[in-house]
């Protein structure tokens, strides 16, 4: 009879401890499953785009080698290009015998000119010392952000879906506690999701954490893992 009791209470602690490993590993099925058609949209998005630009680049090279063709077929290109080189000697000649006329006078101020150009790179100077403290004064409001929350914590949040909301400026358990029925829709479009939140009770699960009840998270949530939660 002992053996028998021994042997029904093995068999129902293999069921419990198999629908345990059962429901954690459903889980990541689903996070997984997420992130599979997340990707496959992505990618499916950046091939179009890769398509649509490979067009417009084509168009662009008909529409250059278009041009070109006209710029060379122009009759008035040539005679333009003829007319706007012939002054070109005359200007030089003209500047030529100025020069000679002006002799050793003109060196003279000139070489006065570049002798007064370095005090006011010495002056210009100056203000680069001041910039320093005005860059530490600004980098100092930066420092002072506020502490992330591990949100892998909640059932249904990877390594990707948490990149993902940190992206979008999700970091704490508040934030997702406070989410309406328009910021769900509004992050599962983002996500490419279709209804996982509610399914998954992300928003329940962020108020219990946000309000620091870890024993009734625990409690409600029992499959929900720690820092390496999928």
């Amino acid at each position: 009879m002992s053996t028998f009791f021994y042997m029904l209470l093995a068999f129902v602690v293999g069921i419990l401890v198999g629908w345990f490993i059962w429901g954690r590993l459903r889980g990541q099925f689903d996070s997984l499953r997420g992130d599979l058609d997340r990707t496959r949209g992505e990618r499916d998005r950046l091939r179009a785009d890769s398509d649509r630009l490979k067009g417009e680049l084509d168009a662009c090279g008909r529409a250059r080698a278009d041009l070109e063709s006209r710029l060379r077929d122009a009759p008035g290109a040539k005679a333009g290009a003829d007319k706007a080189a012939a002054p070109a000697p005359a200007a030089l000649m003209t500047a030529t015998s100025a020069a000679a006329k002006a002799g050793p006078a003109a060196k003279k101020p000139a070489a006065t000119k570049t002798a007064a150009t370095p005090k006011p790179a010495a002056k210009a100077a100056a203000p680069k010392k001041a910039a320093a403290p005005a860059a530490k004064k600004a980098a100092a409001p930066q420092a002072a952000t506020g502490k992330a929350d591990n949100l892998r914590r909640l059932i249904g949040i990877g390594p990707v879906n948490e990149r993902l909301l940190k992206g979008l400026g999700v970091t704490t358990y508040a934030e997702i506690a406070a989410w309406t029925a328009a910021d769900v829709k509004r992050i599962e479009e983002v996500l490419n999701f279709d209804g996982r939140i509610a399914r998954e009770k992300w928003i329940e699960q962020a108020k219990l954490l946000a309000a620091g009840n870890e024993a009734e998270f625990a409690h409600q949530f029992p499959t929900a893992g720690t820092a390496s939660n999928t």
